[in-house]
Order: C-alpha cells, then sequence, then structure tokens
C-alpha cells in the first residue's frame, strides 16, 4: 500500500468488519512470549468476550524471534498467529526492531548511544541502540526481510507496525557515529562551511569552523552550546531516526500490501520531542499515536483532547489510529493513580470524538514481571471480576455500536473545522532552548492555554503548521511562535490579507529558521502585520501578575512598546510597561490580525475568545457549553455524529435547538425529548442529519446515542 495512502484507514477498519459493514478498531499489545502457551487459550477467549478485534504481536520479541545471530525461531508466532486467526482476531504484526537482544549489544558495544557528558548507555532495558549504528540498521533489516517474507500472506496479518516510540528513550545520541552523521547531514544542508557559519553565527564566542571534522554534536560544554547548533541537532536526529523507519518500512512494502505505521507520542506529556511528527506523518499508511494521562493533572482530559487533535493534525484531517492508551494506572509517573469509574469509557470516546478510528491499549494482560508489571492492562492481575474487566468489555459493546462511525471526519458548527492553532515543531524547539528571557514562557504551556480556551466553549480545534494551506480557516492563532521562517511567516501575512482572522501571542516571530533574531521591533516577522512596536521584554516574576484594562491580568509575560496601526483593546495599568498594549487588533488587508503580549487566566481568555470568534463568525457547537462537559462531532455523507462527554460531578441536560427531534439512546433506548440528559460522568453519542447540535436546522431523522455513568 504506498505511503499516504488516505485510504489506509479504511482498509483496516474493513478487514477489521467488512467492506459493506467496517468496525473501529478495539484492543491492544498482546505479548504471548511473556505467559505459558497454555494461557493463550483463555487469552482469545477472552478476547472474544469483550470484542477484541486487533491486536498488536511482536513489538518487543526479538530475543525470541532471533536467540543468537542469524538463528531465527518462529514456531511460537507461527502458533499465536494461527490462535488469533482462528478465533477472528486481527494482528498489527511489528517487526520487532524496536529492542535489540542482549547478544546483539554484548557482540556489537559500539552500537549502544551515548549520552551528552559521554557515558555510553548500557543495555538491560529498552531501545538499548544508536540510530547512526550501521549494526543496528543491518541486523533491523534482517530481522524485519525475515518477519515480512514469511508472514506477508498470513490471514490474520491487517496492518504492520515497524519498530515502537522512535526516540523514547534512545534520543538523541552522542556518538561518534552521530557525530559523522550531523557532519554529513550538515554538508548536504548548507553545502559549504561558510554558509553553516553563517547559520550558526559562529563569529560570536569565537566558534567559528575551518574543517567539516571540528563539528561535533552539542555535547556537555562549560556553559551553553551554540543554540543553532542544538536546533540542527535536533533536526538531524529526527531524520536519522526516520531514515531507520523508512528503510525498515520499504522492506516490508516489498512483501506486503497492507499498511505500514509507527506509533507516535504526541505532545509526549510536555517533555522534549524527539522527532518531527509533521515530516514523519508523510511516511505512514496510516498516522497511530499512543497517549497516556498525567494523572495528576485535574484538567489531564483536556490534555487528551489536544494531543487527538494534534494527531488527527499529523494525518492531514483524515482517520487516525489510537495504538496506545491505558485501561487505569501506568506505572511511569511519581503517582500512578488509578482512573476513576468510567474515565476508561470517556478518554476512549473522546479519541474517538477526535477522530480516532478505534482504541488500543498497552496492554492485554497486564504483566506478572518486568518494569512495567504495575502498568495496567484490559485483563487485569486480579482476574475478570473487577472494575477494570467490566469496563472493557462495556467499551467493546460501545465501539460496535459506533462501527458507523469509522471513516468519518471532524467537523464544526459550519460543517467544518473553523478553528486551527499552529504547532512548527521548530518552533517548539526552539523555544525550549537555554538562555532565553523567562523559564516560564512555554511553547506547550501556550498552546495548550488557547486549546482549552476553545474547548470549555465547544469551539473544534484542528493543527496545523505555518506553512500549510489556511485558507479554509475562519480563525488561526499562533501560540508562542518563537522561530519562523521565511515562508511561514509570508503564508501567515497573506492568510490575514486574504480575509483571515490570526491571533498571534507574545514571544512569536522573533527569530528565524536559524534561531537569528529579525531585528528592527517586537514582535519581528509580524510587527507591521500587527500594527504594533514592541521595544523591550519585560517578563514577570514567578507568580507575579500586573493589571490590564480589560480581560483580567496578564502573568509570566510584559512588553513595553506600543502600537502603530492596531487598534487597543486592553493596556497595561502598572508597572514600568504601564499605557502598553496587552491586547491589540488591526485591519491588513481583508483581514484582521490580533496581538496578546501576556498570558491571560482562563477567564481573561475565554471573554477575549468570544471578540475574535464574533469578529470570524466561529460558532461553537452548543451555546453555553456547562462546565467540564465536552462536545465533538463527526461527520460522513451527510450524516453527523455528535459526541457528548461529562467530565463533572454534576448531572446536565444540553438543549437540542429545533421541535421534533426524536431519538433513542442506543443502550438505554431513552427517548430524548427534544434534549440530552447527560449524568455525571456519561458519555452520549447522537446521530443525525444536520445535527441540531450545531445549531443547523433540524431534519426528520431518527437519532441514537449511546450512554454510560459512572
Amino acid at each position: 500500500m504506498d505511503s499516504n495512502n488516505t485510504a489506509a484507514m479504511d482498509y483496516i477498519t474493513a478487514r477489521l468488519g467488512s467492506p459493506e459493514a467496517p468496525a473501529l478498531a478495539f484492543g491492544g499489545d498482546y505479548n504471548p512470549e511473556q505467559w505459558p502457551e497454555e494461557t493463550w487459550t483463555e487469552d482469545v477467549r477472552l478476547m472474544r468476550e469483550a470484542g477484541v478485534n486487533l491486536v498488536s504481536v511482536g513489538i518487543f520479541s526479538w530475543s525470541l524471534l532471533e536467540p543468537s545471530e542469524g538463528a531465527y525461531e518462529f514456531g511460537w508466532l507461527d502458533r499465536v498467529l494461527d490462535l488469533l486467526h482462528a478465533n477472528g482476531i486481527r494482528v498489527d504484526l511489528a517487526n520487532a526492531t524496536a529492542s535489540p537482544p542482549p547478544w546483539f549489544s554484548h557482540k556489537y558495544p559500539q552500537s549502544l548511544p551515548i549520552t551528552a557528558d559521554g557515558v555510553r548507555h548500557s543495555y538491560g532495558s529498552r531501545q538499548a541502540f544508536a540510530a547512526s549504528s550501521p549494526e543496528y540498521r543491518r541486523a533491523a533489516a534482517a530481522l524485519t526481510e525475515q518477519i515480512a517474507g514469511r508472514y506477508s500472506d498470513h490471514p490474520a496479518v491487517v496492518m504492520w507496525h515497524v519498530h515502537n516510540e522512535y526516540g523514547c528513550h534512545n534520543q538523541p545520541d552522542f556518538s561518534d557515529g552521530a557525530a559523522a552523521g550531523f557532519r554529513s547531514w550538515l554538508e548536504r544542508r548548507y553545502g559549504s562551511l561558510d554558509g553553516l557559519n553563517t547559520a550558526w553565527g559562529t563569529a560570536f564566542w569565537s566558534q567559528r569552523y575551518s574543517a567539516w571534522a571540528e563539528i561535533l554534536p552539542p555535547r556537555t560544554s562549560g556553559t551553553w552550546v551554540n543554540p543553532t547548533q542544538q536546533l540542527d541537532f535536533a533536526r538531524y536526529s529526527s531524520d536519522e531516526l526516520l531514515e531507520c523507519y523508512k528503510a525498515e518500512a520499504a522492506i516490508i512494502r516489498s512483501h506486503s500490501p497492507h499498511p505500514v505505521t509507527t506509533n507516535f507520542m504526541g505532545f509526549n506529556m510536555g517533555l522534549h520531542q524527539p522527532v518531527d511528527y509533521w515530516r514523519w506523518a508523510e511516511q505512514m499508511d496510516v498516522v497511530s499515536n499512543d497517549h497516556y494521562l498525567i494523572a495528576e493533572d485535574r484538567r489531564n482530559f483536556q490534555e487528551l483532547a489536544a494531543t487527538a487533535d494534534l494527531t488527527r493534525g499529523w494525518a492531514k484531517g483524515k482517520p487516525w489510529l489510537l495504538m496506545e492508551h491505558s485501561t487505569s494506572a501506568v506505572n511511569w509517573q511519581p503517582r500512578n493513580i488509578a482512573k476513576a469509574p468510567g474515565e476508561l469509557l470517556r478518554n476512549s470516546m473522546q479519541h474517538v470524538a477526535r477522530g480516532a478510528d478505534g482504541a488500543l491499549f498497552f496492554q492485554w494482560r497486564a504483566s506478572r514481571a518486568g518494569a512495567e508489571k504495575f502498568h495496567s492492562g484490559l485483563l487485569p492481575h486480579t482476574g475478570t471480576d473487577t472494575k477494570v474487566w467490566r469496563e472493557v468489555v462495556q467499551l467493546g459493546q460501545a465501539l460496535r455500536s459506533l462501527a458507523e462511525v469509522s471513516g468519518s471526519v471532524v467537523t464544526g458548527a459550519s460543517g467544518r473545522v473553523d478553528v486551527t492553532i499552529i504547532h512548527d515543531t521548530d518552533a517548539r524547539w526552539a523555544s525550549e532552548l537555554d538562555s532565553h528571557p523567562s523559564v516560564d514562557a512555554s511553547n506547550i504551556a501556550e498552546t495548550r492555554r488557547w486549546h482549552d480556551a476553545f474547548y470549555r466553549a465547544g469551539i473544534p480545534t484542528d493543527f496545523r503548521q505555518s506553512t500549510d494551506d489556511l485558507s479554509g480557516y475562519r480563525l488561526v492563532v499562533a501560540p508562542m511562535q518563537y522561530l519562523l521562517s521565511d515562508s511561514g511567516a509570508a503564508n501567515l501575512d497573506g492568510y490575514v490579507r486574504a480575509g483571515g482572522h490570526l491571533v498571534i501571542t507574545y514571544f512569536s516571530g522573533i527569530v528565524d529558521e536559524n534561531d537569528h533574531i529579525r531585528l528592527g521591533s517586537y514582535p519581528g516577522a509580524f510587527s507591521g502585520l500587527l500594527g504594533v512596536q514592541m521595544e523591550e521584554f519585560l517578563p514577570l516574576r514567578a507568580g507575579e501578575a500586573v493589571r490590564l484594562s480589560g480581560f483580567g491580568p496578564g502573568t509570566c509575560w510584559n512588553e513595553l512598546g506600543k502600537a502603530t496601526t492596531a487598534e487597543v483593546l486592553a493596556v497595561v495599568d502598572e508597572g514600568p510597561a504601564a499605557g502598553s498594549p496587552a491586547v491589540t487588533r488591526n485591519h491588513a488587508g481583508s483581514g484582521r490580525a490580533y496581538y496578546v503580549a501576556t498570558t491571560l487566566a482562563p477567564e481573561g481568555l475565554s471573554e477575549l475568545l468570544t471578540v475574535f470568534c464574533a469578529d470570524a463568525a466561529v460558532l461553537p457547537l452548543i451555546p453555553e457549553l456547562p462546565a467540564n462537559v465536552e462536545i465533538g462531532r463527526r461527520s460522513k455523507d451527510g450524516t453527523d455524529w455528535t459526541f457528548c462527554i461529562n467530565h463533572g460531578t454534576d448531572d446536565v441536560r444540553l438543549p437540542l435547538p429545533g421541535a421534533g427531534l426524536t431519538g433513542v439512546e442506543l443502550l438505554s433506548g431513552a427517548d430524548l425529548n427534544g434534549g440530552l440528559s447527560l449524568a455525571a460522568g456519561a458519555v452520549a453519542v447522537v446521530r443525525s442529519r444536520n445535527s441540531p447540535l450545531m445549531g443547523e436546522p433540524a431534519s426528520p431523522s431518527t437519532n441514537h446515542s449511546i450512554h454510560s455513568s459512572h
């Protein structure tokens, strides 16, 4: 199957059901090698009871498939795949290259990654390899050839899983192999040492290079390492891993027509993101993602929603696959808090509402031994007479009842998503470099604040890059777009002048793609478009707030400057920046550009959002959405499915505008009676044509919902 085939997810859901009645994917990682073979029969029996239709097999099984170099043992995997096929369970088959076995690392110690401090990783965990290692690449290719050749025609296999969570534990690597690869990458990028020296600004601190051999990865040094060197090394490291994926995917595609994917890691829980998923998504037949809640985050359901929206952005708005999440607690956080009753269903439905054509988990059976033995599974240590198992079975039933949603796309009140948030990987990476005005200024945190504001308002949001075609959006928000390429700046400027509405926050447009300051006035690339001239950053102290004339207080950031052509919507009322604009609106061409020069609290941001949305004619799915209620919509062929999820502790009733609407909930059969009662913790899905939940005229139809509560 060709890369970027938009029908790839449809291909999978059709194989899980039938071309006439596709099915949403449900299941997860299955690791039978961890258990005695007599357990396998019970596994498939319980899978059928739960409604599991897709499992990932072989992800961490290299040491069993190749117990010594060049000696392969596939008998156990043959039996597992045959058993799954006999029970109607499809397989996402891994090529097992994520974790080399001990014999490999022992024989080829030079294949192990090295930290910035020069410490070589040992083996004994997972992903113990350097992407630049020719020994690793050769062994991974040989294993992939064996697996793809052997199982290309196996009837259980419907898709291929390359590696696992690239870069999660072994990137970046600062080895000599990485240094050589980095130099070659830089020669291709810049062509000459003069070009590199200019891009890196090496006249500063006497860093000018006179030979390619002098260039190293940004290893630990006495103080801050050249920021452009750090940025380029992040770019190189992502590309180096991508070359590993492409090589293994090419081998698989030479044997098999099934879609090929690898699992992404979303925002990576706010940690450093090791790869540029926008570039990687171009190589995926199906975009798939792993997501785990940060248990102590009181609004982790909103972070989940943001990550799902970002994943849909990588998939260019097409359906994608949730490859991993947890049924309850994970094993790797400081406090691994179990999910509350009903949370498993709510989390899974959030992903589906935002474009996932299935919900898979890590893992099927909770492990008895190893580092992840306290990570929850679909089948818990304590068996089937448990909250987790009952909710797993309930989720399987729910996904079967929603099979018709497969292949649909996320839409908003106008019939499409009207708002997008800009999230460039380079901008994030560059914003996380050291020696910046404030450690509190965070691209991820500011992005999440803006997503949360739209989430609270019930307005769907996409994610796109600054260089993407934005003409279909009524409103574009660029939170802390610190680094901006010339092409990105031109694209955003053209979007506004053609009639778009663009919101820019502080610390945006400050540097070009080489992390060089855009001279003149802040915010650099946007100053003329926004009609402001800011002369100095005045970041605030920890916990400090500054009073504004509107939209509540500002925190984190403050700027001294003036409006040139912009209308000032709020000014700073106190301190050294008193009288400076805090929020502005400027007409440019046929559109409007807005500047927000500080961080606003949720209440102030919500108030400001009403201004932007009124200007851009952006409407919510439901007016005055109750607190902690999430709303989403998917559409296909004139049919809408509206997902209503109550994360709160109070029962609510959602209005369904339009007289004469009737319908039932799928599980309870309750009459909607012109409105939807949604209990605390409940989920409902309403099917309609021209859904009145979106404020559109109702047409006579039968509406269905699915409902579950605590």
